[in-house]
């Protein structure tokens, strides 16, 4: 029977916790009761969402590494679901506009972090539809005229080539087409070619000396 991916984390928390010396020395035995393990996996959660919205996957996760047996945290999570408490739609929703607002990252790069989370699909591709091409456009125009240094010097071929290398770098990490980030920072850089030139134009004009 194939192992589940759950079991495998669980499996890999267990063997961390033991370290390489195999099983803890037996301890003296416990006076109270174990607790029940629906408790337990119930208030991990509740703590989990107290700190913030977290996915599934997310909570699955910290219930493997906890060791609570899969199938009950299989029950706990479908009744936080039942109840909405955990609702991976409304938590895509929300952490498209989280990590666009705050980090202006691009819908490729926001796809691969939900995916990291659990959250793959139609579930991500409806969450990513808050994003439009415009937005990313704006978006990555922001970044690079926040990264342009004050003082670069356009006219120096080589300075400027770096600063291109450097911007479009920049916005490939964060998930922007090549194609669009390199037209984006060759447009800032005109753009700001432009300002540069209108503030070195001709001053006031002088009558000739007599």
């Amino acid at each position: 029977m194939t192992e589940s991916p759950y079991a495998r984390r669980r499996r890999r928390s267990s063997a961390r916790h033991r370290g390489p010396e195999g099983p803890a020395a037996s301890s003296p035995p416990a006076q109270d009761p174990e607790p029940d393990p629906r408790e337990v996996a119930r208030a991990i959660v509740l703590r989990q969402l107290t700190a913030s919205a977290k996915s599934r996957k997310q909570l699955e996760d910290k219930l493997a590494d906890r060791n609570v047996p899969e199938d009950v945290a299989r029950e706990v999570l479908d009744r936080f679901e039942e109840v909405d408490l955990v609702d991976d739609a409304q938590y895509a929703e929300l952490y498209v506009r989280s990590r666009a607002g705050s980090r202006k990252l691009a819908r490729a790069a926001i796809r691969r972090e939900l995916a990291t989370r659990g959250i793959s699909g139609e579930l991500a591709e409806s969450a990513l539809e808050q994003r439009t091409d415009e937005d990313e456009r704006a978006d990555a125009a922001d970044l690079v005229r926040r990264k342009l240094p004050a003082g670069l010097d356009l006219s120096d071929r080589a300075e400027r080539d770096r600063a291109v290398r450097r911007l479009v770098g920049m916005l490939g990490r964060k998930g922007y087409a090549p194609g669009l980030a390199f037209a984006v920072v060759q447009e800032e850089l005109a753009a700001r070619s432009g300002a540069a030139a209108e503030d070195d134009g001709p001053g006031e004009a002088y009558p000739d000396a007599p």
